[in-house]
């Protein structure tokens, strides 16, 4: 098997169709499917479904599309990780967050980026923790800060902190002290959608309870949760204890779950790949970035962890 053989299944899976991938790579099409029968014949395997309309993966095909598009982005990356670790850190380094910590933080950390690294090029995602840690186990990121209700040892990782959940209600109906599990439970509630990080610790505390939460509308984006809990639809969960980010003085303060139902904050990069210099001077700089940002606001609910390298 290769290089070409993986190059040409992936292009093929990704047009669609032999002609589109033979017009995209600049390879004639007799040639591309000559290459795409030697490899179902070296592996044993059917890998393409053909039909008019085009081709699809099969099962075995889905799993060498995985496998075969996380070693090419690999083999794309191999001469910056060669450079950075003969010289200074330097390269692009991608990094992705949930877009329910540190909300104002990306653009805060790209300038600081600048100034202290500059010779690496950084690129930011933001979306849901579920999302970031997908992308960091396919290559499609370096590195994710998530939110987690466990930890598991598929990726690599440093946990810094632990987030408290509250409760989220509009002003009117905030008492602004710590709400009881069981009085939670009997609220007409707004939560995301399984699975998702803060469903699943909050099921798993209602359980252990013997609770069954009184949930009346599921909504997964924050923004909509928000607009619902202002309509006065009803309360939410979320896993942050300050709304200062949120215009608007309609929502009230932040209550407390009684007893505390947490996640975990964890920088998390690929466990199959070591990270190249610049991934780790970005990793090291965002780590105390985080901490000494989370120090000086005095978060409500944080309880820092530290740096611990699992």
């Amino acid at each position: 098997m290769q290089y070409r053989h993986l190059h040409y299944f992936v292009s093929v899976v990704e047009a669609g169709s032999f002609s589109r991938a033979a017009s995209t790579i600049h390879v004639a099409q007799p040639a591309l499917s000559q290459q795409i029968a030697q490899l179902e014949e070296q592996l044993g395997v059917d890998l393409l479904l053909r039909s008019a309309r085009g081709v699809r993966p099969t099962a075995a095909g889905e799993v060498l599309y995985r496998e075969a598009s996380s070693i090419l982005k690999r083999l794309q990356q191999l001469p910056g990780i060669v450079r950075s670790e003969t010289g200074a850190a330097g390269g692009t380094v991608r990094l992705g967050m949930s877009s329910t910590v540190m909300a104002t933080a990306p653009m805060a950390f790209i300038e600081q980026c600048k100034a202290a690294l500059l010779n690496v090029v950084l690129m930011m995602a933001v979306s849901d923790s579920p999302t970031i840690k997908r992308r960091v186990t396919e290559h499609e990121l370096d590195l994710g800060l998530i939110l987690e209700d466990e930890l598991t040892p598929t990726v690599a990782r440093i946990p810094l902190f632990k987030q408290q959940l509250f409760l989220i209600r509009p002003h009117g109906a905030s008492k602004g002290k710590p709400v009881p599990l069981a009085e939670l439970a009997s609220l007409s509630l707004i939560l995301p959608p399984s699975p998702n990080m803060t469903r699943t610790a909050l099921d798993r505390a209602f359980a252990a309870a013997k609770l069954t939460p009184n949930v009346v509308m599921e909504a997964d984006i924050v923004a909509n949760i928000i607009t619902a809990v202002r309509a006065e639809v009803g309360g939410s969960v979320l896993p942050k204890g300050d709304l200062s980010d949120m215009s608007g003085g309609d929502l009230g303060q932040p209550e407390a779950i009684e007893p505390p139902v947490y996640l975990t904050c964890s920088m998390i990069s690929s466990g199959n790949f070591p990270l190249a210099n610049a991934a780790e001077a970005v990793r090291d700089l965002f780590t105390r970035f985080v901490e000494s940002t989370l120090r000086e606001t005095r978060a409500p609910g944080v309880e820092w962890i530290g740096a611990k390298q699992f």
